[in-house]
């Protein structure tokens, strides 16, 4: 299988003394489809940043799409997100007032993505979430489960390998969320490497593999339980 993250002995301090991540190691091959859990405080958005590119690691290495990216320039890590990795947050961050196809178009705008095929890849990738109907409305005129199907469509319009997820249902209700981790579910299905940041165990607990943070240390990790010939 192919490495989409590696993370080797990563650690990640701040100033006076606080260590966010200790050594840890975690490797995530194409198509799987992983929840990082843990409570608040454990290190899950540390390790969310370390590996969606948002910060540089203190210590040790982290290497996503085959990148060493302690070794590359700002320019270079922005372009390896653009290129390689999705966003999805817990709030939406859409643009009020904008359609969504205008705010899905908004993904591909650092992309060098001239400005109709910009529009018709957002359609497109609205369709693929189930929003074709609903092109034209704007935040102001969505569910909140709608929302995040919009900023759903909007991290893949690039067509990224690889979709952070952080509390992707924190901010729905029950059944919006259920529509969201079904939507999840496909993609994954697709080929899309997903990682759902998560403190909810329930929501964990339906996705294929585990790992567990604690004060900033993987206490455990379902795929080691699993053995190959």
């Amino acid at each position: 299988m192919t490495a989409v993250i590696e993370l080797a002995a990563a650690t990640k301090s701040y100033p006076g003394g606080v260590s966010a991540l200790r050594g840890v190691d975690v490797r995530i091959d194409q198509g799987e489809l992983v929840a990082i859990v843990g409570p608040s405080g454990s290190g899950k958005s540390t390790l969310l940043n370390l590996i969606g590119t948002l910060d540089r690691a203190t210590s040790g290495t982290v290497r996503v799409a085959g990148y060493d990216v302690g070794g590359l320039t700002d320019a270079r890590l922005s372009a390896l997100r653009a290129r390689h990795i999705g966003f999805v947050f817990q709030q939406f961050h859409l643009a009020p007032g904008r359609d969504a196809v205008a705010n899905v178009a908004d993904g591909l705008l650092y992309a060098g993505v001239p400005a109709k095929q910009r529009r018709d890849r957002a359609r497109e990738a609205l369709g693929r979430v189930g929003l074709g109907h609903r092109l034209a409305h704007t935040p102001e005129e969505l569910s909140g489960g709608e929302k995040q199907r919009v900023a759903i469509a909007r991290a893949l319009v690039g067509e990224p390998g690889l979709l952070l997820a952080d509390e992707p249902t924190g901010a729905l209700d029950t059944a919006s969320g259920e529509v969201v981790m079904n939507l999840i579910h496909a993609l994954n299905a697709s080929g899309t490497t997903i990682c759902v940041i998560t403190h909810d165990t329930e929501i964990a607990g339906r996705l294929p593999r585990r790992v567990g943070l604690r004060d900033g240390e993987i206490v455990y990790d379902t795929r080691a339980a699993v053995t190959t010939p």
